[in-house]
C-alpha cells in the first residue's frame, strides 16, 4: 500500500507548460505548492471541469503523458444529444436498455436533461460539428439507438471536441497545464483528500496541495493487451483507490467494441466506428455471409462476433462498408478510409477484417450525481468513475456526453456546495516514492487482481455469490489477462 506518511517535502520544481498551440511551450511554469483545485488528467472530462472553474481559483490540471495523449481524442463515432422532448423516453429506454437496466435512473436522466446545455456550451466554444445543408446540426445513428440523435465531426469527433477545449484550457491565465507529470498519490488526511503526490517530467518527486482534487484519469484499456487505448492509460487512480479505501463499483464492468480493425501489428487496436454500422455497413462471415444484426448493443454484437469467429475457425469476421457508397465512406469516414489502406484493404472494394478488443469501463470508483467520491474533497469524473450512467454496458457514443455532464456537476459542487474542504498543511515523506516504477506496478497489479476478483464473484453460479449483487451477461465480465497474443483481443 503507498500512502501519504508524514515527513518533509520538496521544493517545486519547474515543469514542461503548453503553449495555446496545444505543443509545449519554450517557457516552463513553477508548480506552486498549492493551488485551489487539482485536476490529474487531459481528457474531455478533466479539461471542461477546469473551463467551468472560475478565473479567481488557481487550478493546476496535471496529465501523465502529452496533453493529446487521452482516450477522449479517439473518440471517433459522436456525442449524443436529446432531439427534443419527444425524445427523452426514448433516449432514456435506449441507454437503460443497453445497460441491461442496471442503470441508475437519476443519473441517466441528469445526462440526458444536461444534453442540450452542454451542446450549446461546445458550441460556443467554437467545437464544429458536421451540420445539414440548411445549416442544422446533422445526426447520425449507431448501434442500439432508436433514431439518430449523435452529432459528429467527420470520423474524428473526439478530437475536435477535447482539442477545442484545450485550446481553451490554455488560454486560462488561472490554470497551469503541465504534461509528463503522473500522479503516485493522494494526500490524505483524517478529514479528506488536500492534494497529490506526482512526479514531474524531470523525475522530481513532490507534493501539490489542494482542497478539491479531481481525478480524470480515464480507463484501464493499458492493462490489456488488445485495446483501442492509449497504452499509459492504466487505472493507476483505481489502485490508488484501493489502497485508501476509496469506494469502487463495478470494477468487472468492461466494454469490448466489437470492431477493431484486425491486424498483426503490436501496439494500440484501431477502431472502426459503430457510426460505420450506423451508416449501413454489414457484418459478414468468412464466406461473405450476414451473420447478425449490427445495430444491437456492443455486448451482443461482440458475442455474435465471438461466435461466428469460432463457428468458421478464424481471427475476425468481415465488415463491409461498399454499402454506404464512396461519397460517404470518404466524406464521413475519411480516417477510417486512411487507416484501412494502410493497412492494405480498400473498403471502396472489399470488406474490412475486423475483431472485437478492450474498448470502455463502466465500473470505476464510486462517484454521486455531484461526481464526489466517499472521500471528502477527492472528486472523479469521465471513464474513471462510476455514477451508474452506462450500467452494464454503455451505448454508443453517451461517453463523451457523460463526462462533459458530470465534470461541469463537480465544478458546480466545489464552488456552491456547503461542505466546504481544507488544504492540508501536513508535511508528506517522500521516501515512499523513490521507486517510482515500483508504486506504480503495485497500483496496476492491485487494479488487476480486484477486476479479476470481483469478475470471479460474479461468475459464481446463482445461490452461491452474494444474492444482493448483480450478477453480469456472460459478455460482462472481462479482466485484463496478460498471457494473450497481440492479434487476439483480450477477453474473460
Amino acid at each position: 500500500m503507498f500512502t501519504s506518511q508524514i515527513g518533509t517535502s520538496t521544493p517545486s520544481p519547474m515543469a514542461p507548460a503548453m503553449s495555446a498551440g496545444g505543443s509545449p511551450a519554450s517557457a516552463s511554469v513553477r508548480l506552486r505548492p498549492s493551488y485551489d483545485v487539482i485536476i490529474v488528467g487531459t481528457g474531455a472530462a478533466g479539461l471542461y471541469c477546469a473551463l467551468n472553474l472560475p478565473d479567481r481559483l488557481r487550478v493546476c490540471v496535471v496529465t501523465k503523458q502529452a496533453a493529446d495523449e487521452s482516450d477522449s481524442f479517439l473518440a471517433q463515432g459522436g456525442i449524443c444529444m436529446l432531439r427534443g422532448e419527444e425524445d427523452f423516453q426514448p433516449y432514456f429506454d435506449d441507454t437503460m436498455r443497453a445497460g441491461h437496466f442496471e442503470n441508475d435512473p437519476d443519473a441517466v436522466t441528469t445526462m440526458i436533461r444536461s444534453s442540450n446545455t452542454v451542446i450549446r456550451d461546445l458550441v460556443r466554444l467554437g467545437v464544429d460539428f458536421n451540420r445539414t445543408p440548411a445549416g442544422e446540426l446533422d445526426c447520425t445513428r449507431e448501434g442500439a439507438h432508436s433514431k439518430p440523435r449523435i452529432l459528429f465531426h467527420a470520423d474524428v469527433t473526439g478530437r475536435e471536441i477535447t482539442s477545442t477545449l484545450l485550446t481553451r484550457v490554455l488560454e486560462r491565465p488561472n490554470v497551469d497545464l503541465v504534461e509528463q507529470t503522473c500522479m503516485l498519490d493522494l494526500i490524505c488526511t483524517e478529514a479528506g483528500c488536500g492534494g497529490i503526490v506526482a512526479r514531474t517530467s524531470d523525475g522530481t518527486v513532490l507534493a501539490l496541495r489542494a482542497p478539491h482534487v479531481v481525478l480524470a484519469t480515464g480507463g484501464i484499456g493499458g492493462l490489456y493487451q488488445n485495446s483501442t487505448n492509449f497504452p499509459h492509460i492504466t487505472g493507476d487512480a483505481i489502485g490508488i483507490a484501493l489502497a485508501h479505501g476509496i469506494a469502487l463499483e463495478h470494477l468487472d464492468y468492461v466494454q469490448i467494441h466489437p470492431t477493431t480493425l484486425y491486424s498483426t501489428r503490436p501496439g494500440r487496436r484501431f477502431l472502426v466506428s459503430e457510426s460505420v454500422r450506423g451508416e449501413g455497413a454489414t457484418l459478414l462471415d468468412a464466406h461473405g455471409r450476414r451473420f447478425t444484426d449490427e445495430l444491437q448493443p456492443r455486448d451482443v454484437v461482440t458475442a455474435a462476433i465471438r461466435a461466428q469467429m469460432e463457428k468458421d475457425g478464424t481471427d475476425h469476421v468481415l465488415e463491409d462498408l461498399r454499402p454506404l457508397g464512396e461519397a460517404t465512406i470518404k466524406g464521413h469516414f475519411p480516417n477510417i478510409y486512411e487507416r484501412c489502406l494502410e493497412e492494405g484493404v480498400d473498403p471502396l472494394s472489399e470488406p474490412v477484417p475486423v475483431v472485437p478488443a478492450q474498448h470502455y469501463f463502466m465500473g470505476g470508483i464510486r462517484a454521486d450525481l455531484a461526481g464526489r467520491t466517499s472521500m471528502p474533497g477527492l472528486y472523479a469524473v469521465g471513464e474513471t468513475a462510476c455514477n451508474g450512467v452506462h450500467g452494464r454496458n454503455r451505448l454508443a457514443s453517451n461517453s463523451l456526453l457523460e463526462s462533459l455532464v458530470f465534470a461541469q456537476r463537480a465544478a458546480d459542487d466545489m464552488l456552491f456546495s456547503t461542505a466546504r474542504s481544507a488544504t492540508s498543511a501536513r508535511e508528506v515523506s517522500l521516501e515512499a516514492y523513490a521507486d517510482v516504477d515500483a508504486v506504480l506496478a503495485g497500483y496496476r497489479d492491485a487494479a488487476t487482481r480486484e477486476i479479476r476478483r470481483m469478475a470471479a464473484l460474479d461468475a459464481q453460479p446463482r445461490g452461491t455469490a452474494d444474492p444482493a449483487r448483480p450478477r453480469p451477461t456472460s459478455a460482462g465480465t472481462h479482466a485484463p489477462d496478460s498471457n494473450r497474443t497481440t492479434t487476439e483481443a483480450s477477453h474473460e
